[in-house]
């Protein structure tokens, strides 16, 4: 990918206003992190922040950092926000990265990557920046986890009037949120995380902020307890070879339609589960939604933190937003109904913004990723990691990103 910047002029860097509704609060850099941006990086980039009343920074914040604050963004060359850009907000032939939640062939956004690919707008997305080894490096997991856990702790007080905490939204920070942890009071459940990566580990640091005891799957399974206590399942857990049992990790990653999942298990065992794992369209779901009709199927609270909805937690059939974080599932019919409707019934928390609830936090932990991945790769001819997240460039999509072609001609 060849530098963005012209040797001439400054690279006139803008910040979006958040448009998607309900609006998202977070925002790519901090009015702190741009200045120390200019400072590390001199005569390179000017910045223009897009006004906004929702952002978890005002204006003013910006302001203070004599960052400009401005209406539109139509000269700035790289435009960076967080969520979906919807199409009214798009500037033809300009370079944006954002979430565009359009890889896996996403429905909602066919219509967003087409205008993108109509406009001649080069896209960049975060979820595809990667280092030499394939791994991300930039992500609000960490964040998705912490709240999506917090948030299943608060779902279970709800539904069983036992606790009663603040939502995590009405914490000013992380330090109000494990103040509230301590009004938690747990029975003796178990609670199932599925996932290791960044997400499963902030979820796991609410866990830990409880007290509560890791134990191994042989003991969640078969043991009693007389406290709460949780397990940390990876893929190996639950998805086993449909011909012997077996497991292999790099053929799972690489052929997961050869295996099946057999999860239901710890479904029989736990209460609570926090789904934290990423998922592949080809691999199996942890359970189908005739399953949770067997008397068996214990699981009452599902924070799905992963959120793909009709995806590997058969109870998202659709996604809910902070202001309605919760519908219940009803285990004879499948569908959905009010929350807390039903003592029998599953609650699902489903939210698809979760790091939005802590969006000061989440967004200073963000932007120091990028001024550590993508700031240094701005000015440089050739950028492995900027080009291998580039979706779309001259009106066209590129070579990696060429199996989304049918997709986006697609009107179904």
């Amino acid at each position: 990918m060849s530098s963005l910047i012209n040797n001439n002029n400054l690279m006139k860097i803008g910040i979006i206003r958040e448009g998607k509704n309900p609006p998202d609060r977070r925002t790519p850099f901090t009015p702190v992190q741009i200045k120390k941006i200019l400072e590390e990086f001199p005569g390179k980039y000017s910045f223009r922040v897009q006004s906004s009343a929702e952002r978890s920074y005002s204006d003013q914040e910006y302001l203070n950092e004599e960052v400009e604050i401005v209406d539109d963004l139509m000269d700035c060359d790289f435009i960076f926000g967080v969520k979906e850009v919807p199409i009214a907000q798009l500037i033809p032939n300009k370079t944006f990265i954002f979430f565009s939640h359009t890889i896996k062939k996403q429905k909602s956004n066919r219509n967003l990557l087409k205008a993108v690919l109509d406009q001649n707008i080069r896209l960049l997305d975060y979820e595809v920046l990667k280092d030499r080894n394939g791994k991300r490096v930039v992500a609000f997991g960490r964040w998705a986890g912490i709240v999506g856990a917090y948030n299943a702790f608060w779902t279970y007080g709800q539904k069983t009037n036992l606790f009663d905490i603040k939502r995590a939204y009405q914490c000013y920070d992380r330090k109000e949120l494990n103040l509230e942890l301590k009004k938690v009071q747990l029975p003796p459940i178990k609670i199932i995380v599925t996932g290791s990566g960044r997400v499963g580990k902030g979820a796991v640091e609410i866990l830990e902020a409880l007290g509560l005891k890791e134990v191994s799957t042989h003991d969640f399974l078969h043991g009693y307890f007389d406290e709460a206590v949780y397990v940390v399942l990876h893929s190996s857990d639950y998805n086993r070879r449909k011909s012997d049992g077996g497991y292999e990790k790099e053929e799972f990653y690489q052929f997961p339609e050869r295996y099946e999942s057999h999860f239901l298990k710890f479904a029989e065992a736990g209460e609570i589960l926090i789904s934290a794992h990423y998922w592949d369209p080809e691999a199996p779901r942890l359970f189908e939604l005739k399953d949770i009709a067997n008397p068996d199927f214990a699981l009452s609270v599902i924070a799905d933190v992963s959120c793909d909805v009709n995806g590997s937690v058969p109870t998202t059939i659709k996604s809910t937003n902070i202001l309605n974080p919760v519908f219940d599932i009803d285990r004879d019919s499948g569908e959905a109904i009010e929350a807390f409707g039903s003592q029998t019934s599953i609650s699902v928390m489903a939210i698809d913004n979760l790091p939005c609830e802590l969006p000061r936090e989440s967004s200073q932990d963000f932007g120091n990723q990028l001024i550590q991945w993508v700031m240094p790769e701005l000015d440089k001819e050739v950028s492995p990691i900027l080009e291998g997240a580039t979706i779309a460039r001259d009106g066209d999509l590129t070579l990696e990103f060429m199996y989304l072609t049918d997709f986006v001609n697609s009107e179904s």
